[in-house]
């Protein structure tokens, strides 16, 4: 019986729970965990009365002693942008703002899931993600540990891409590598349609490429500012994503995806070409670039190597 935990049931951990329940994947038991158990039993019995229409799965409430046994521990626990003070697009810091709180907040997570499912596959959800799952790593002391990453913005490179070529969304191949926040570096060189670079099919859209691109950019890195700004919080496209990811791991489907985990050649967690299967990430490997976007990969293993820092700075000896 797979058992499956989510640590903060905000609105992201809601919905990554509802995902896992209508994607109908190998998890039998999920778990809700939350600071506010009258919130965690509440989302917990509002799930349960739509698993009969679903594959049979037992969705309850816990504390941190019910995940012993997870196969994979989702943490979604945390301020996110709006409540953290990060939705000014003109900041260049971006989600990294959050790092200081919700760093704390994990400290006081991460090992007591460990304690209670010290076997358990651990995905940080949580923004800031990458520099969280350098801190979550360390604490848990295993190599278990990955991010959502960039998998979200990739999807959304190809969704804005789709829109301007006017195909679909899965019909464009586009990758975004490096931090999931405002250092991100965008493929442009490899994405494609059909086998077609996206540069040759945006240069007869009858736009400027450099305005289209610069615009697309835009709607990516402040996209979440943007859901924000209309609803509240992002949270459906993030929870499709991470339920999307717990079944990689749980079928060890070896799944090639740009999800972070960390990368000795860099000294950080960071996205790249990563395979995901048992355990997490198996292996990782740098894809093609330009020199411009090996030039922005650079700099956003310095933005994110700093930002590992400030997370780790939460610990007793501060590294």
């Amino acid at each position: 019986m797979v058992k499956v935990g989510v640590v903060g049931v905000g609105a992201v951990g809601a919905a990554t729970a509802l995902s896992l329940i209508e994607r109908g994947g190998m998890c039998r038991e999920i778990v809700l965990v939350d600071l506010d158990s009258r919130r965690a039993a509440g989302v917990a019995a509002d799930m349960r009365y739509a698993t009969p229409l679903s594959p049979t799965v037992e969705v309850r409430a816990g504390g941190y002693d019910d995940l012993s046994g997870a196969a994979v521990v989702i943490i979604t626990a945390g301020l996110n942008e709006k409540t953290g003070g990060a939705t000014d697009r003109s900041d260049p810091e971006g989600r990294l703002r959050l790092i200081g709180a919700n760093a704390e907040i994990y400290a006081g997570i991460v090992p007591r899931v460990v304690a209670a499912a010290p076997e358990a596959v651990l995905m940080v959800v949580t923004d800031p993600p990458d520099p969280l799952a350098v801190l979550t790593r360390r604490l848990a002391g295993h190599d278990r540990v990955f991010s959502t990453g960039t998998l979200i913005d990739s999807l959304r490179f190809r969704v804005h891409l789709a829109d301007r070529l006017k195909v679909r969304p899965r019909d464009v191949q586009a990758m975004v590598v490096g931090e999931h926040g405002t250092s991100e570096v965008l493929l442009w060189s490899s994405a494609s349609a059909g086998g077609t670079p996206v540069l040759d099919l945006l240069a007869r859209c009858g736009e400027p490429v450099d305005l289209i691109r610069r615009e697309i950019e835009d709607d990516i890195r402040f996209a979440n500012i943007t859901i924000i700004e209309g609803t509240g919080a992002s949270q459906y496209g993030i929870g499709v994503v991470s339920a999307l990811l717990v079944e990689a791991v749980l079928r060890d489907e070896r799944a090639v995806l740009p999800v972070a985990a960390y990368y000795p050649p860099y000294g950080t967690t960071l996205s790249l070409v990563s395979v995901l299967g048992a355990g997490g990430v198996q292996q990782m490997y740098e894809p093609a670039m330009s020199e411009d976007e090996r030039a922005g990969l650079e700099r956003s293993v310095v933005a994110l190597r700093e930002a590992a820092g400030r997370a780790l700075a939460v610990l007793p000896d501060g590294t």
